[in-house]
């Protein structure tokens, strides 16, 4: 692998964030129709102009990735430092994509690590990375860790550690909805409530606190229930839980973020080429 094809990764990762935030209507998450932040507080062309931020970091984790040739301690601490740097220039550009960045991030390098990987194969490599501890990261706790440690939730490091789990929960219903010849769009959204369904997310503990968590993960799962987001039933069922996010202010940002994770590795899987497209 050479230095195009880790811009390459790169790009196909920042394409992927692309696609989930153009994905619509997404419940409490930023999407086209909410171009003044007004519900979701973030404003979705500044998301969609701080994703290209992401570039140089990704490409920089795939090289680092190359270079060391295996998932080791070294690798995850390197890995780490470029994800504070790129952090950084995030906030310079607008902000947005904290979560992406660790999703991502971790995919860009098993990809690189592992050219031929598809899938849960790619995922399973991610795991190795993220099993390392980060050495060099900051004794101070983040809000995720804080949330994590209180309510026993995995958070963004145990889902990594598990080997995403839900991002394969995700490919597992874009490739079922695919071949029941169901529309690319509601097989984004299905795969997106599904994730909802079951993840522990750490933002919605923090705003909405555990009875939160547990309301949107079973509206999500009632969307599901009437037969998904292709079915008028599971349509109307989606308009409802959208409206009662947005009255309450409540975001599941972390399923946005594992969603971008499975929409890449599955562009790995059907080819970058095609999947950057």
């Amino acid at each position: 692998m050479n230095s195009r094809e880790d811009e390459t990764l790169a790009q196909a990762a920042v394409a992927a964030l692309t696609r989930q935030l153009e994905l619509t209507p997404k419940p409490g998450l930023p999407d086209p129709r909410d171009l003044r932040a007004r519900i979701t507080r973030q404003d979705h062309r500044a998301l969609r102009w701080s994703a290209k931020a992401l570039l140089p970091g990704l490409a920089a984790m795939a090289a680092c990735a190359r270079r060391n040739g295996a998932p080791t301690p070294e690798l995850r601490a390197e890995l780490g430092a470029i994800g504070r740097s790129t952090e950084h220039s995030l906030t310079l550009a607008g902000g947005g994509h904290r979560g992406a960045t660790w999703v991502l991030g971790l995919l860009v390098a098993a990809a690189a690590l592992e050219p031929g990987a598809r899938g849960r194969e790619l995922v399973a490599t991610a795991k190795e990375i993220a099993a390392h501890p980060d050495r060099r990261a900051p004794r101070r706790p983040s809000r995720g860790s804080s949330v994590s440690a209180k309510y026993g939730a995995a958070g963004a490091r145990g889902e990594a550690r598990a080997g995403f789990p839900h991002v394969r929960r995700a490919l597992d219903v874009l490739a079922a909805a695919r071949t029941a010849g169901t529309p690319e769009e509601d097989a984004r959204l299905d795969a997106l409530l599904t994730v909802m369904s079951t993840l522990q997310d750490t933002e919605l503990l923090y705003t909405a606190g555990p009875h939160g968590l547990r309301r949107v993960q079973t509206a999500a799962r009632g969307v599901l229930d009437e037969g998904g987001t292709a079915t008028t039933a599971g349509r109307r069922a989606l308009a409802a839980f959208d409206a009662e996010l947005q009255q309450r202010g409540w975001s599941p940002r972390g399923s946005g973020s594992l969603l971008a994770g499975a929409l890449f590795a599955d562009a790995v899987r059907v080819g970058v080429g095609r999947g950057a497209q």
